[in-house]
């Protein structure tokens, strides 16, 4: 019965196909819809046919909607709709999210002691499954060859956690970053596990973003893809277009009831982490606490709105970066089920062949991802936890676009230090000092010995340094650390497994197009970077320990860190120059001062030395043949060896300088404040004992001159 005061029905197909009689909106409502495009469904604000029936033929998802309704669509048709830098609209989004589901262990114990069928069903479905899998390695290990089949047995066990669905899809993702509890065959058939599993009924995903956002969805969109574009174990993405801008999005939809599914499994894991803990000694870790900070985890990725609140996050962070996009998030338009981002075009990072017909460089693109992986784990310690290809993407004007914000950690601030810190004991092959790092990265308890494993890492990391940075492989680190890893108790925590697995798919990414390529080598400018910029003191101890060894400055490497710093888009002349100073001159600063004295006397006596040299040559052969002794180094009692090795630092020393000078932002207007700098006591303490230094050295040479023969001065 229609009437004026009657509700609308809004849906956009008759069962002919065609599309529904006049629309019931008012005229600004019923503005021009866009054209759909392939494989898109045109949403038209339908009526009912002449049978009475409303227009649906994609399920039962109809409902009808009020003039109230309809006059709230109106007035939100009128305005776009709130984006992310509006906190009423992040609010209203938190609202809908209010009742979203947290893991609560006790809770899902009452819930499911109350459902024993539903119990023992799941039960022996994952029984079957598991028991099956162990039986064959039993058989393996009766037989001998347990490390045999190990990498089928491996791969036997992906498909198993595949057909048992998203909670052991995710349980795998998991152990895949696992290097203290997966041997390296399993740890690399299960970094493979995707994501992708049957999608779900268009039905049912277009009752969830009614229901989520309580909007008809014609009032939402004018299209929407015909199928998922992308299923997930959690949800599927469709792409579609915001009727009132015409904008493209990408809607994510989550998969129904998946907290009644995930629950029950982690119900049933968490007791079988109860029997492992009690009966099983070969695990020393606490399997209950793993699983419930894994549940804990998968759940957070339930509410769309914490997701959407990471990605905001991580755009503020890394997204004013040039080379980088970050999707926009429409807080209206999202809810705990469903979020609405802008729709990003572009080509998954490992279609090589699709990049290059764009006329982009993919290996160009891969360090643009490690280059922002690094900024993400070091510097501000927020990370994309998940950036396998599907979240990566080739936009056409050749940014590095992020997706899926779900899975997130964090790096603890002391471990960012740490981590680099490590870094410079590896380069330095300070296998000790390697081993004690892992205290500060919280691997070890401070009750365990490390002593047994230094030897462990001598031999490993000895073979591996045998290479160039440049040579060296990232896997190859990754590989051999998680075999140390996994013979000796170390816990590794859940970010430093992540950033390893991070970097890991970032160098496979860059194999694709070059079989050379080596992430170390493109991290190294971004780890010299912070060395000779950062002030965090462990950063400044680790500069110290990398440049001097038995009292002697390694010129080599700093000209070496300036060369691969330079590489770095952020590094700046003035942020390497005032910090060493200030360190130089501080109050810890008092032992470094007397090396750094002794150096410079080197330095300046090589520079002077060097000048004289030229000078000599410059000069002609009669008035040579005034100088003693027929030469410089006759004159200045110097043999032809401490010669090229003067002359080698001075050149040294000079490029260096050079270096600084052609930086990016050098300005001669920074010297001005290092010369301020150089006005304090200390400055002037160590100018005094360079050229007192300088002075002594001189006259020794001087004295030598005038009583014995020719010998090298002692440095």
């Amino acid at each position: 019965m229609a009437s004026a005061a009657a509700p609308l029905y809004v849906w956009p197909r008759q069962n002919d196909g065609k599309f529904g009689g006049p629309a019931k909106f008012r005229p600004r409502v019923r503005a021009a819809l866009a054209q759909s495009g392939p494989g898109e469904l045109v949403l038209r604000n339908g009526s009912k046919n002449s049978s009475g029936n409303n227009n649906n033929n994609n399920g039962n998802y109809g409902k009808r909607y009020s003039k109230e309704i309809v006059r709230s669509l109106e007035r939100s048709l009128k305005a776009p709709p709130s984006i992310e830098d509006d906190p009423e609209a992040e609010a209203r989004a938190k609202a809908r999210a209010a009742n979203v589901a947290v893991f609560d262990p006790v809770l899902l114990a009452q819930k499911y002691r109350r459902q024993p069928f539903k119990v023992v069903g799941r039960t022996l479905e994952i029984f079957l499954a598991v028991g099956s899998f162990a039986l064959t390695l039993a058989l393996d290990q009766r037989s001998g060859r347990l490390n045999e089949n190990k990498r089928m047995r491996a791969a036997e066990l992906r498909r198993i956690l595949t057909r048992l669905g998203p909670t052991f899809v995710k349980v795998g993702q998991g152990l895949s970053t696992r290097p203290d509890l997966c041997p390296p065959e399993y740890l690399e058939e299960l970094s493979e596990l995707q994501d992708a599993l049957p999608t779900f009924a268009n039905a049912d995903a277009f009752a969830c973003i009614e229901r989520e956002l309580d909007l008809p969805l014609e009032s939402i969109f004018s299209a929407i893809s015909e199928s998922p574009i992308a299923a997930a174990s959690l949800g599927q993405v469709y792409k579609a277009r915001l009727r009132y801008s015409g904008q493209m999005v990408a809607v994510k939809v989550q998969r129904p009831a998946i907290e009644e599914s995930i629950g029950l499994d982690f119900y049933l894991v968490r007791g079988l982490g109860k029997l492992i803990n009690k009966y099983v000694d070969i695990i020393s870790s606490d399997v209950v606490a793993l699983v419930d900070e894994f549940a804990r985890r998968v759940y957070q990725e339930l509410n769309y709105v914490q997701e959407a609140q990471n990605a905001i996050r991580f755009k503020k962070l890394y997204g004013d970066r040039p080379d980088v996009y970050v999707p926009e998030i429409f807080w209206d338009y999202t809810s705990a089920k469903v979020l609405t981002m802008d729709w990003v075009e572009g080509v998954k990072l490992n279609e090589q062949e699709a990049i290059e017909k764009q006329g982009l460089n993919l290996l160009a693109l891969v360090n643009t991802g490690i280059q922002c992986s690094l900024r993400q784990l070091l510097e501000h310690g927020y990370f994309h936890a998940d950036p396998h290809p599907g979240n990566l993407l080739a936009t056409p004007d050749g940014k590095l676009a992020f997706l899926d914000f779900g899975m997130m950690s964090e790096t603890p601030q002391q471990a960012r230090f740490a981590i680099i810190g490590h870094v410079v004991h590896m380069v330095n092959r300070d296998y000790e000092a390697m081993a004690q790092d892992y205290y500060a990265l919280d691997f070890l308890s401070p009750d365990i010995d490390v002593s047994p494993i230094v030897p462990a890492l001598k031999n490993f990391f000895d073979d591996a340094l045998s290479l160039t940075v440049s040579e060296l492989n990232f896997k190859t680190i990754v590989d051999g650390l998680g075999a140390v890893l996994y013979e000796y108790p170390f816990d590794v925590p859940a970010y430093y497994a992540l950033i390893l697995r991070s970097l890991t798919v970032l160098e496979g990414l860059a194999l694709y197009a070059d079989p050379n390529f080596k992430v170390l080598a493109a991290s190294y400018p971004y780890f010299a970077k912070r060395l000779l910029t950062d002030n965090n003191p462990y950063l400044r101890d680790a500069l110290i320990e990398l440049l001097f060894k038995d009292g002697r400055f390694r010129w080599n490497r700093l000209e070496n860190l300036l060369v691969q710093g330079r590489k770095d888009s952020d590094f700046a002349a003035k942020d390497a120059l005032q910090p060493v100073l200030q360190l130089l001159l501080g109050r810890e600063g008092a032992e470094l001062r007397t090396l750094v004295v002794k150096e410079a006397v080197r330095v300046v006596e090589a520079i002077l030395v060097g000048g004289a040299i030229e000078s000599y040559n410059s000069v002609p052969e009669p008035i040579k043949n005034l100088i003693p002794n027929g030469s410089v180094n006759g004159f200045l009692r110097i043999n032809e060896s401490e010669q090229a090795a003067m002359l080698e630092l001075r050149d040294r020393v000079l490029r260096i300088w050079g270096l600084l000078r052609s930086s990016r932002g050098f300005d001669p207007d920074l010297l001005q404040p290092i010369v301020e700098i150089l006005q304090q006591p200390e400055a002037r303490e160590i100018g005094g004992g360079v050229v007192g230094g300088v002075t002594q050295r001189l006259a020794a040479r001087l004295l030598q001159q005038v009583l014995r023969p020719a010998s090298p001065v002692p440095s």
